[in-house]
């Protein structure tokens, strides 16, 4: 079989598949890139052709260990899906992959009991996480939150089991990830203070892992939060400490995404400067990270062009140079689909930009459907920015904007 690439894995629409292991996705890819038939494919994996297309179309449940065979057939780095050992055979938890991390995740329940922690333990522990990021992009946070703080929990006790065992340090990183994640949950909820809480627990459990690449990415995550918070001073001076814990020869991934959160702290500080020098920082080293073979975890997707423009769109809101956002905007959507929360966060940002311009009727549209958003899905982050944007807005009245008041003032009873 001819040996894939390894750009082949940094490539955006299978990072994204591999990020949600979604293996039909990554399997058509891979056809793709062989010039196979999909009777080839299946003789690939050892399966039937017919079975193949089921799974292709999203038609046939595939257990763990399915999921295992065929992407070792296949050649799909395991460490990749976030997780490459054998799990439990018992007949009763072999369900469809993802069914049965996302219950596990929702309802807290305990790893199956064994004797020691092994490397099953470990990846299990990140299977959840990844499993609960899954869940983030469509489901309220409130009913994410008791699963996640329960998983960080559980975490921090198998730490204590596993202390001075060969796997203590795995575990270390697998509760940083997990606490990151409740993290996350808690910024949606605009629970700050939790929210700094675990952020702080995920950074010292990196740290104590040893794991430098992880502790920048979480300081680099707190410093983002800070940022959103209207504290660029405080998210600047962590990006400073997030660079010192990466090291002098960062990967460039890492260099594009701090580089980016930079450009967006000194921007929300109103440092022009500053912040378009950070830019072209982040633009060198995303030409830099596409040469390279694969991102580094704990980047699952590639920090590419898109994403920069993502990030230099919100830049400009900050700045005042609404065109140029608008102009990044449209570059970033082009190339890339955000979740529905993220879509509503950047709903409000489009909407500000508009408002600038004086396109208000565009502008209160755009509001409203990130209201649609904020109450749809519970996220009292997205409903923060829709209260930003009202407090902001300088356009004329008219009976769009008596019509999304009204919505505002409903949200707020």
């Amino acid at each position: 079989m001819t040996q894939i690439p390894p750009q082949f894995w940094s490539r955006p629409a299978v990072a994204a598949a591999l990020a949600e292991c979604d293996l039909p996705a990554i399997l058509e890819e891979v056809r793709q890139a062989h010039g196979w038939t999909q009777a080839q494919l299946a003789e690939a994996v050892g399966y039937s052709q017919s079975w193949v297309s089921k799974v292709i179309r999203g038609r046939q449940p595939l257990t763990v260990d399915q999921v295992r065979e065929i992407s070792i057939r296949v050649g799909v780095p395991l460490h990749l899906l976030r997780f490459g050992v054998r799990g439990d055979d018992v007949p009763t938890k072999r369900r469809e992959f993802g069914k049965t991390l996302a219950l596990t995740a929702l309802a807290g329940v305990a790893l199956p009991k064994r004797p020691d922690v092994d490397a099953t333990t470990v990846a299990t522990l990140t299977s959840i996480t990844g499993a609960q990021r899954r869940l983030e992009a469509t489901t309220p946070a409130r009913e994410l939150a008791r699963g996640a703080v329960a998983h960080v929990d559980l975490a921090s006790r198998i730490l204590g089991r596993a202390a001075r065992s060969p796997y203590a340090d795995d575990v270390r990183a697998g509760l940083s990830e997990a606490a990151g994640f409740a993290a996350w949950v808690h910024a949606d909820m605009h629970d700050t203070g939790s929210a700094r809480l675990y952020y702080r627990r995920a950074i010292d459990s990196a740290r104590q892992a040893d794991n430098t690449l992880l502790a920048a990415y979480m300081i680099g995550s707190l410093a983002a939060f800070e940022i959103d918070a209207d504290d660029p001073l405080s998210g600047l001076s962590r990006l400073v400490r997030a660079r010192q814990e990466i090291g002098d020869r960062p990967p460039a991934t890492a260099r594009a995404w701090l580089s980016s959160i930079e450009a967006l702290g000194h921007a929300t500080a109103r440092n022009e400067v500053a912040a378009l020098q950070a830019l072209a920082t982040a633009e060198a080293a995303v030409q830099a990270s596409e040469r390279a073979a694969a991102p580094p975890w704990p980047w699952v997707f590639p920090f590419d062009g898109a994403k920069l423009a993502g990030y230099r769109a919100l830049a400009m809101v900050r700045l005042g140079r609404p065109e140029e956002a608008v102009a990044a905007f449209n570059e970033s959507l082009s190339s890339a689909q955000p979740g529905v929360k993220q879509r509503g966060v950047l709903m409000t940002e489009i909407a500000t930009a508009k408002a600038m311009s004086r396109h208000y009727e565009e502008a209160l549209h755009l509001a409203s459907n990130a209201l649609a958003v904020g109450t749809t899905y519970g996220s009292e982050r997205v409903l923060h920015r829709v209260k930003t944007f009202r407090r902001s807005y300088r356009g004329p009245m008219s009976d769009t904007l008596r019509s999304f008041d009204e919505r505002l003032q409903t949200t707020l009873l």
